[in-house]
């Protein structure tokens, strides 16, 4: 499908007022692609899109919920800018349903998929399951890694991350991966520790397909991430604001989204008040 003239100049300056804007690239590069499919599959020109035909799009869409949030922000962003910019007077993503979060659900990968991965992976994709799995890094941050990001400390080594919305953490590493992180960074003489085609380093899609295809079922790389923030939960003894720092989230709200509860003190209770227990 093509895109045509106009609507490949409006997503262009669109997408360069964004970056003006401060928004990171990870960010500039999803509201392109979203912008994109759109562009080509409405049928109109961008400042022809009604919202009748804005609403028919996304309702042919087998999205998921949490895509649909975020492809609808898109769009407003987008209109808001071409109103504000007198492009046009009409904003067709008004018409789009908010939609709510979805209900927290989560999922971390079993020890025994997780482990059988780190079997089938090569030293590469080893590092980076763990780097999700035992550090609670994104599929884009691990992508982004550069060997200036390792901070030697009193206590051990840091990882700056560079986490979304252009915020930055500090996540301490253990033994192994400050020593497979180094030894990289030493072979590569510096730089980014993947290096690529996108901005110097490797893609995240493509990363975390590699991950992906190495783990047995329907988990992604990302469900490592609940895997890890699951564990900070447990080793922090419930400290919620510990878990939300190593994670990235200025949100308490994300713990439940990612962390399974241990339930070992609810089976407790309930062989406690069980008449087999009596």
């Amino acid at each position: 499908m093509t895109i045509t003239p106009q609507w490949r100049v409006a997503i262009d300056t669109f997408i360069e007022v964004q970056a003006a804007a401060g928004s990171p690239t990870t960010t500039q590069r999803c509201r392109r692609q979203h912008l994109q499919h759109l562009a080509a599959r409405i049928g109109v020109e961008p400042w022809d899109v009604t919202a009748d035909a804005l609403t028919a799009y996304a309702a042919t869409q087998d999205w998921a919920r949490e895509t649909r949030r975020g492809r609808r922000a898109t769009f407003t962003a987008f209109w808001a800018w071409a109103i504000a910019t007198e492009r046009t007077a009409t904003d067709p993503s008004a018409a789009l349903p908010k939609i709510k979060p979805g209900d927290p659900d989560p999922r971390p990968v079993p020890d025994r998929v997780y482990l059988a991965a780190l079997i089938k992976a090569d030293a590469d994709e080893q590092i980076w399951i763990d780097l999700a799995a035992e550090h609670g890094l994104r599929r884009a941050e691990i992508a982004r890694i550069h060997a200036d990001d390792l901070t030697h400390t009193l206590l051990g080594t840091d990882l700056i991350v560079h986490g979304k919305g252009g915020k930055n953490r500090r996540v301490p590493l253990t033994g192994p991966m400050t020593r497979a992180l180094t030894d990289r960074a030493q072979l590569l003489d510096g730089g980014y520790l993947w290096p690529g085609e996108e901005d110097g380093h490797v893609s995240a899609r493509w990363l975390g397909r590699r991950i992906s295809r190495l783990l047995d079922g329907p988990w992604t790389i990302h469900k490592l991430r609940h895997r890890a923030a699951t564990r900070f939960w447990v080793a922090a003894t419930g400290d919620p604001y510990a878990v939300a720092d190593l994670m990235g989230w200025a949100n308490l709200n994300m713990v439940r989204t990612y962390v399974q509860q241990p339930t070992d003190r609810l089976r407790a209770i309930v062989h406690a008040a069980s008449r087999a227990h009596a």
